[in-house]
């Protein structure tokens, strides 16, 4: 683990696998899950174990960067992520392979159609807009989908073509854990919060906030931290001074506490989702075939518990008031 030593923020600790050879593709988008649990076994031993390791015990920082993941020949960037490409589906099976590592990867039916490897590409009319194809926007801090029963352990984002204006920004809940008093804790671990569905889910459908539940749980050792800066509130607005305190100082303590990194061609992030928010700083795009290119895959533990709300990989839980 590394320390920033000048604001003393724990930053992902980073292994390299340069030495991984991804072998080519054999089926198709659909073929590669399976691929990819047998891929595994081709991961460079170092790399293996690093994965394990943050699997079983995550880290301070929530976050691993794995450097140097190959990625091959690129085509120009796609102009939306749906908009199809030449390029060959080995990304997605290395994307894959360290998913398998990690958990069960998985699609929701309203992020992309479901996919189980998305593209993120800035598109040009949700430059303004909080969705990971935005570009002008600051994308606010959020746990993945945290408004959502299913959501992911793991956040996975592969770069395929960068952009050195645009930092992913992370914040640690141990980071905060170490700045908040007993009391704004206690606050923190009791079910006065609520957290509105993201838009991208409703399909139309009226928003209505979820039910009430504790920012902070776990231990503090093992925090689990659930927040979104954009969509959650106080469940009961107006009546709980001590949970909108709660609220602006958790913003305030997460600028002190952000750290970021400028994701490059073959860097792989893998955020833990339950100790780590992240975001995104703005950047400039062209919508010229040279912009900034991530892949994203979706993790989860354990499929079982979204069985009922699931079809094959993708879960289709449904949201909101018709």
């Amino acid at each position: 683990m590394t320390t920033d030593v000048h604001t003393r923020l724990a930053t992902p600790d980073v292994v390299d696998a340069a030495a991984w050879a991804v072998p080519r593709p054999g089926g198709d988008l659909d073929e590669l899950v399976l691929e990819a649990g047998l891929g595994v076994r081709q991961l460079p031993l170092h790399v293996d174990e690093t994965l394990l390791r943050f699997a079983s015990g995550s880290n301070r920082a929530g976050a691993l960067l794995v450097r140097n993941v190959p990625i091959g020949p690129l085509p120009a960037t796609p102009v939306t992520p749906s908009a199809p490409t030449t390029k060959d589906l080995s990304t997605e099976l290395a994307l894959l392979t360290v998913a398998r590592r990690l958990g069960q990867p998985v699609g929701y039916r309203p992020e992309h159609g479901g996919r189980i490897v998305q593209n993120l590409v800035p598109v040009a009319v949700d430059a303004d807009t909080q969705t990971s194809t935005s570009s002008r926007s600051n994308l606010m801090f959020h746990t993945e989908t945290a408004f959502h029963p299913f959501r992911p352990r793991y956040l996975l984002l592969l770069c395929l073509r960068g952009d050195p204006s645009a930092t992913t920004t992370l914040a640690s809940v141990h980071d905060l854990v170490d700045r908040l008093d007993d009391d704004e804790l206690r606050v923190m671990s009791e079910p006065r919060f609520r957290t509105a569905v993201d838009a991208s889910f409703l399909n139309g459908r009226t928003n209505v906030p979820g039910p009430p539940h504790p920012l902070l749980t776990g231990t503090r050792d093992e925090p689990t931290f659930v927040f979104d800066a954009d969509l959650t509130t106080v469940a009961e607005p107006g009546a709980d001074a001590a949970a909108e305190d709660v609220i602006v100082r958790v913003k305030q303590l997460i600028d002190e506490a952000t750290t970021g990194v400028v994701l490059e061609p073959g860097d792989l992030l893998v955020v833990d989702n339950n100790v780590a928010i992240h975001g995104r700083s703005p950047f400039t795009a062209r919508f010229d075939g040279t912009d900034r290119w991530l892949q994203r895959a979706f993790v989860v533990s354990d499929l079982a518990p979204s069985a009922a709300d699931r079809d094959g990989r993708v879960i289709t839980t449904e949201f909101g008031r018709p």
